[in-house]
C-alpha cells in the first residue's frame, strides 16, 4: 500500500530536527524508516518547517516506528494514497456495479 506521511516540525524543535536530518547518511535514513518501507519521493517546505513522503509498505507497525523515531520534533499524519491507475480502476469497478 502506498501512503502520504505528511509533517510539521514543532517550533521549539525546529532547527534541532535540521541538524540531524542533515547530518544523515543515505545509509542512516534507510535505517531511520527500516527495511519494509520504500520512500517512493519526499519534500520538505523549510520556510514552515513542513513536509510530506509518498511511502510504500505493507507494515502500518513500521510507519509508526519511523514515525516515532521523529515523535519529539514533530506532529505527522499518515493517510492511505492510490495513483492514477488505482483510482480508475476502483471507480471503474464500482461504476460496473
Amino acid at each position: 500500500m502506498k501512503f502520504m506521511l505528511t509533517w510539521k516540525l514543532n517550533a521549539d524543535a525546529k532547527m534541532d530536527a535540521f541538524a540531524a536530518f542533515s547530518q544523515m547518511t543515505p545509509e542512516d535514513d534507510a535505517a531511520d524508516h527500516g527495511p519494509e518501507i520504500t520512500v517512493i519521493g519526499r519534500w520538505h517546505d523549510m520556510t514552515s518547517g513542513c513536509g510530506y513522503c509518498v511511502l510504500e509498505t505493507d507494515s502500518a507497525d513500521a510507519v509508526s516506528s519511523w514515525i516515532y523515531n521523529w515523535a519529539p520534533t514533530l506532529d505527522a499524519a499518515v493517510t492511505p494514497v492510490l495513483d492514477d491507475a488505482e483510482v480508475r480502476a476502483v471507480v471503474s469497478a464500482k461504476l460496473a456495479g
